[in-house]
């Protein structure tokens, strides 16, 4: 499955989570991650995030497709990290 996740979080906990989504996941802007991810991986993933957010004060978004293959992506201006293969 292919996801895109996004995150605003707290400053001391921030760098905890851009290693943690790095280790599954492909930076795409600042706060911003997507890549494919199998189910196992997605549930480990979710797991350690949640160990690391406070949930009174961060909040965590995951889209999930099933497929990417009515996709596509527009990007204006600099294209930041991650990898060629955008959804």
């Amino acid at each position: 499955m292919f996801i895109i996740l996004v995150y605003d979080i707290g400053e001391k906990r921030v760098s905890k989570i851009l290693k943690t989504c790095r280790k599954y996941l492909y930076w795409v802007q600042n706060s911003v991650f997507e890549g494919e991810i199998t189910p196992a991986n997605l549930v480990k993933l979710k797991t350690e995030l949640s160990k690391k957010i406070n949930v009174e004060e961060d909040s965590v978004i995951i889209y999930s497709f099933r497929t990417t293959k009515y996709s596509a992506v527009e990007i204006m201006g600099v294209k930041k990290g991650g990898q060629d293969n955008f959804l």
